[in-house]
């Protein structure tokens, strides 16, 4: 039997959770949430990293839909609640292939029916608009991690993107972890400054996630992980998940990403643009600038390096698809999964190893968020601080 036969054979017992997926983004971007338009049912590669075909291709038995909205947007929170709609329809469209997904049981539940458990991220804490109350009401409308910032600063937190400002966690910042762990919602250091990710694993007393970030000391890109925040996670029992973003696990795609990012800002796209119209853009400078092309084996070594520091109940992966315009070879959409996973098994890697990496790992450290939050409910009720009491 072949590795990629192997592979396919494990990941239909132990399917992929994977950390970060931003369709819902892609949906508002493309069609406006018009779910005849792009029929996720049916092949949507034309357009899209995922679909539900290539998602049972791909081995995913899980997936966390980011309900990112971007961080200048002036009203953030109806937005973040629309893309909450967006996941809530798709789920009700296809409700033979997802399966609505809040807790560890859940996602045993789906498993063991052959459906896909759909969970819901909110990526960056201006998604609660410095409020604890909103906060409490993205739990109980399903979002189960809270990534504390995007790209960009939160008055409350650095990001790893932006000049600090904070040093870290402020006070209210360590308040948003602390309610986050009585509610049982993951603290997730994706997108966070070194700093950030630091004061939060000083803070919390649950297990925290990096929902799509890799090895800095692989690819030295702030978006990574450095090696002494990964040497925290088995104290803390967190899950690091390894992205595919080219330009964050391959160092040349580091150095050619800014200078395609400052063409994109000449051209006035954002950067993260990737409407058809931005894409001509970026085309046009690949065409003249060849783009530094990643592969299976680069996202494998940054697996193989976290998996050194950190240890093997605490790494996972989260490919960020439809939220990157470029990703590695061989992990081209999310019915790549079986070829990173037969890389693995070229390297070594046994069957039990992969089996945590791809299911095991993500379903424990929620499992152990709900113990916590049922412990500090029992204890202390929800804390109504606010930025200006804690932070002035």
């Amino acid at each position: 039997m072949s590795a990629l036969e192997r592979a396919r054979e494990l990941l239909r017992e132990f399917p992929v959770v994977d950390g970060h997926n931003d369709l819902p983004w892609a949906l508002r971007e493309q069609v406006r949430y018009d779910l005849d338009a792009r029929d996720v049912g049916t092949d949507q590669r034309a357009h899209l990293h995922t679909d539900i075909p290539r998602l049972r291709a791909g081995g995913v038995g899980a997936q966390y839909w980011s309900v990112y909205v971007r961080s200048d947007l002036p009203d953030p929170v109806p937005a973040t609640l629309e893309q909450i709609d967006c996941v809530r329809q798709l789920l009700a469209r296809y409700p033979q292939h997802l399966r609505p997904a809040f807790t560890a049981a859940d996602l045993e539940a789906a498993r063991a029916e052959g459906r896909i458990a759909s969970l819901m991220g909110a990526e960056g804490g201006h998604s609660i608009a410095n409020s604890l109350a909103t906060l409490r009401a993205l739990y109980a409308l399903g979002v189960r991690y809270l990534t504390l910032t995007h790209n960009d600063n939160v008055a409350w937190a650095d990001s790893a993107t932006d000049e600090p400002v904070v040093g870290g966690l402020s006070a209210f910042g360590r308040a948003v972890v602390r309610e986050m762990n009585r509610e049982g919602m993951l603290v997730d250091l994706s997108h966070v400054a070194a700093t950030t990710m630091r004061d939060a694993l000083d803070t919390s007393v649950a297990p925290v996630i990096f929902s799509h970030s890799s090895a800095r000391a692989v690819c030295d890109h702030p978006r990574n992980i450095p090696d002494d925040v990964l040497e925290r996670l088995p104290g803390n029992g967190g899950v690091a998940m390894a992205t595919f973003v080219p330009k964050f696990v391959l160092q040349a795609a580091v150095d050619w990403t800014a200078a395609a990012d400052d063409n994109m800002r000449a051209h006035g796209f954002h950067h993260l643009d990737t409407t058809a119209e931005a894409m001509k853009v970026h085309r046009a400078f690949e065409e003249e600038h060849p783009r530094p092309v990643a592969t299976v084996a680069t996202v494998a070594d940054h697996l193989d390096h976290m998996r050194d520091v950190a240890g093997i109940d605490h790494i996972g992966v989260g490919g960020d698809y439809d939220g990157t315009a470029f990703l590695p070879d061989g992990l081209d959409d999310v019915s790549g999964y079986p070829n990173l996973i037969a890389e693995l098994l070229d390297r070594g890697w046994s069957r039990a190893d992969l089996a945590k990496l791809t299911w095991q790992n993500a379903v424990r450290v929620l499992d152990a968020a709900e113990s916590v939050a049922r412990d500090l409910k029992a204890t202390r009720g929800p804390s109504n601080a606010t930025l200006e009491q804690l932070d002035g």
